[in-house]
């Protein structure tokens, strides 16, 4: 199942460029002294432009019914719609970028592991704790969401601001909109809905709609947001009247603890425990069946063969068993919980959330050597 969530499409950039940032040499993220309002820092700098195209969508018949719908249906002034889509442009760069990998292409959860639980994203990942240790913990008392799996997204997603996108949203939104490519599974209606989103916004606070930068896939900020979860789920935790995903951390880790807890995270319920699957491979199959949705008890985890540990027997909530493919090697299994499946809601992928909870737990570990 496929699911287009805030950070589903940073990954990809994250990923590909991971090897690239990790050898380089820049100063920690998160600069600002430590407090509930911490001052912004400054965005990070862009190294070169994005990919454009002379490619207009001006004079679109499409692209006219688009904003004449969206302006009737959301009572915004046709004319200003029009005027801020025909600013747009393709860019091939995005039709090739948002196309799945190649057939055939093996998962490897160590291999992607190690592109994020390493030493340059670990000290950045610390860095950033310090820096913003008090909204942190705000953050973990009022959404519930531990500080660990906090700075594990934002550091998987951007390398704490290091890697946030240089499209335009504006032309990634419009390309995938109006011009998603062939040879995959047809998206161009939920990016219509993100192109929407993106413009309820800019128009809503006043903002150039042409200024925006994100993902190919238009995420932005810190967290990478697209524009439909920006508008729903972040908050301006600073308190200083409006909200900077990419300026203001406190607003990023804020705007990510609301997030997780607006879908389903539990306070205090582990991410989840350790497992060895049944070894009857019809068993086995019954219980990867509903993938990394949380479906049985400990007590039919037992009943199949598996056997949990780490506590996970004594689990009184819904549990999935998820299999991390590791090459040619044997494969990595884990017992999801709630927590687990909230992560994933921001991007539907098992290897994601352990990315992420991995890089939390190097950090914290970082922080406490004793791992309190």
């Amino acid at each position: 199942m496929e699911v287009w969530a805030p950070g589903a499409a940073a990954i990809a950039v994250a990923a590909t460029a991971a090897v690239a940032v990790t050898s380089a040499v820049a100063a920690p993220a998160g600069q600002a002294q430590p407090g509930a309002h911490a001052p912004r820092t400054k965005p990070p700098a862009r190294a070169k432009a994005a990919p454009r195209s002379d490619a207009s969508y001006r004079g679109r018949a499409d692209v006219r019914r688009f904003a004449e719908d969206l302006a009737r249906r959301r009572e915004l002034p046709v004319s200003w719609v029009l005027a801020q889509l025909e600013r747009a442009r393709r860019i091939p760069a995005v039709q090739r970028l948002i196309m799945p990998p190649p057939v055939g292409t093996a998962k490897n959860w160590a291999a992607y592991r190690d592109r994020f639980v390493e030493p340059q994203r670990i000290g950045a990942g610390l860095a950033f704790w310090r820096a913003h240790e008090p909204v942190l913990a705000r953050a973990e008392a009022e959404y519930g969401v531990p500080a660990d799996i906090v700075v594990g997204i934002i550091g998987v997603e951007t390398f704490y601001g290091r890697i946030t996108g240089e499209f335009r949203v504006l032309d990634a939104l419009a390309t995938l909109a109006f011009d998603f490519p062939p040879g995959r599974r047809d998206r161009s209606e939920f990016f219509r809905g993100e192109l929407e989103e993106l413009l309820i916004w800019t128009h809503r606070e006043g903002r150039d709609a042409n200024q925006p930068r994100g993902s190919y896939a238009g995420a932005m900020g810190l967290p990478q947001f697209m524009p439909g979860s920006l508008n729903k789920h972040a908050v301006d935790f600073d308190g200083d009247g409006r909200i900077d995903l990419l300026g203001s951390p406190a607003d990023a880790i804020g705007s990510v603890a609301h997030y997780l807890a607006a879908h389903g995270w539990q306070r205090g319920v582990p991410t989840h425990f350790g497992v060895s699957p049944p070894a009857d491979d019809a068993e086995r199959a019954r219980l990867l069946g509903p993938d990394i949705v949380p479906t049985f008890s400990a007590a039919q985890f037992g009943e199949r063969g598996a056997t949990l540990v780490d506590g996970g027997a004594a689990h009184d909530g819904p549990l999935a068993l998820v299999e991390l493919l590791n090459g040619d090697a044997a494969p990595s299994f884990v017992a999801g919980t709630l927590n687990f499946y909230a992560i994933t809601r921001y991007n539907w992928s098992s290897y994601y959330a352990m990315a992420v909870i991995s890089l939390a737990e190097a950090v914290r570990q970082a922080r406490r050597p004793d791992g309190s």
